[in-house]
């Protein structure tokens, strides 16, 4: 699925988003990782079971007011005891396959929010 890239304030929008990774500016990612309006990092799950508790504070160690968490393919949704912890830090969470995260992340990132968007990019092992 290709993506438009509107860059007011030029920040990385999400170009691209295929089943093995996206384009993010103008790279190419394969790997999880971690997307905020300016910048991006590798994050560690390579499947949607590796989200525990340290991949939980990875985000919020980042002080979004938003995260939407791609699920890769598919939507799928954390665990309640997950979910519980990021909305005791009163960070707003989303759970959404890749595309839709992506999408929200860039008109999100358009309107100048605090977002942050963690893509998990499973990998076949």
């Amino acid at each position: 699925m290709s993506l438009q890239q509107q860059l007011p304030d030029g920040g990385l929008r999400v170009r691209w988003v295929r089943e093995d990774g996206l384009g993010v500016g103008e790279e190419s990612l394969s790997t999880s990782l971690l997307l905020e309006p300016d910048r991006w990092t590798p994050w560690a799950p390579v499947s949607f079971e590796e989200i525990d508790e340290a991949a939980i504070e990875s985000l919020l160690a980042l002080s979004p007011e938003l995260i939407l968490l791609g699920t890769g393919n598919r939507q799928r949704f954390l665990p309640p005891r997950l979910q519980a912890r990021l909305l005791a830090a009163g960070v707003g969470v989303e759970c959404m396959d890749n595309g839709a995260a992506a999408r929200t992340f860039n008109l999100l990132a358009d309107e100048g929010r605090r977002v942050l968007a963690a893509f998990l990019i499973e990998t076949s092992g």
